[in-house]
């Protein structure tokens, strides 16, 4: 049976089932699948927060490929789930016209605006989370020089490019920052060897911190950070354990929150646009005993200094997706 036959067998169950639960949430995981220690995963974190304080239950599927986007859409909306969310920008045009088709469901997007009267899409400053960690690369990196790899290379990864050169170079503004984008296909987000051959080349051109954003990828460029004697930066979930006294910090993005509080809301889910930020918890960094020794006291006071004027707005950082720019490299 092929993964196509699966799936279609699964929903189809669901659908038969559908009215013993009929408001039961969903989540559409994207490729990468729900255990890729990063976005999916936090995703899934968020989902089973709320299923282990509720006792409650949700659908779930991980997508092998794009053409499943739409369908996974129109199984859950007529099994009768509610709301749905989707943890991905790609999600978008699939849903533009789903969301039409089925106006009594509730639907939520993470990392991407559809404008429908019952959708609702979460976005997140990811440039003020990522210039924190930008700060805190600035003050640890003994060379002056860092580095930035991103996944797929689109406007939002560009975002997170956009902020941490901009923490960078407020902390020293002849640093160095080195970028490199892993792909321009979705095959970008999950390529931990691609992700290592470009660690090992910034590591040559003397990064001696790498800021991963890379999904799936980031695994490889982790690895390669610690086997090389480098340290580096984690992205979405707290990725300091996977190598303890190795990864300086991890840029926090709570895709967990958004999917806890959607689950949450149930058929009530209040759409609209939704901004998570500093000054609302939706981003930061991370701090715990796995890094504890790699930052010091004043390089924490100094970011926390920073962050506290992001959320007051007395400090703005600018965003790459309002214009599609960065004023430094």
């Amino acid at each position: 049976m092929t993964l196509m036959q699966k799936f279609l067998s699964a929903t189809a169950a669901v659908a038969m089932t559908a009215g013993a639960a009929l408001a039961e949430p969903a989540l559409i995981f994207d490729l990468g699948g729900k255990f890729d220690k990063s976005f999916n995963e936090m995703a899934f974190t968020g989902a089973q927060r709320w299923a282990d304080e509720t006792g409650g239950t949700f659908r779930e599927i991980e997508l092998q490929s794009e053409a499943q986007r739409e369908q996974a859409l129109r199984r859950f909306a007529e099994a009768g789930s509610n709301p749905i969310i989707m943890a991905g920008f790609a999600f978008a045009s699939a849903l533009e016209g789903v969301a039409k088709d089925y106006p009594d469901t509730k639907f939520a997007i993470i990392d991407m605006v559809v404008d429908a009267p019952n959708v609702r899409s979460v976005v997140f400053n990811e440039h003020e989370g990522s210039y924190l960690v930008g700060m805190m690369a600035a003050q640890a990196s003994k060379s002056g020089t860092v580095g930035f790899i991103g996944g797929m290379d689109i406007p939002l990864i560009r975002k997170f490019a956009c902020g941490y050169v901009q923490g960078v170079k407020a902390v020293n503004a002849d640093a160095t920052v080195i970028q490199n984008m892993t792909g321009t296909t979705p095959a970008a987000w999950n390529d931990p060897v691609k992700g290592s051959e470009l660690t090992k080349a910034q590591i040559a051109q003397g990064a001696d911190i790498v800021y991963a954003a890379a999904g799936g990828t980031g695994v490889g460029i982790l690895q390669t950070a610690a086997d090389e004697g480098i340290l580096s930066i984690g992205v979405d979930s707290n990725q300091n354990y996977m190598h303890p006294g190795k990864v300086l910090t991890s840029m926090m993005k709570r895709v967990d929150n958004a999917v806890y509080d959607a689950m949450a809301a149930g058929a009530d889910l209040e759409t609209g646009f939704n901004v998570m930020g500093l000054a609302n918890g939706g981003v930061g960094y991370a701090m715990d005993d796995n890094n504890a020794s790699l930052v010091s006291a004043d390089m924490q006071a100094a970011v926390d200094a920073a962050a506290a004027k992001i959320g007051t707005g007395e400090l703005v950082v600018h965003d790459y997706m309002s214009d599609n720019a960065c004023p430094v490299e």
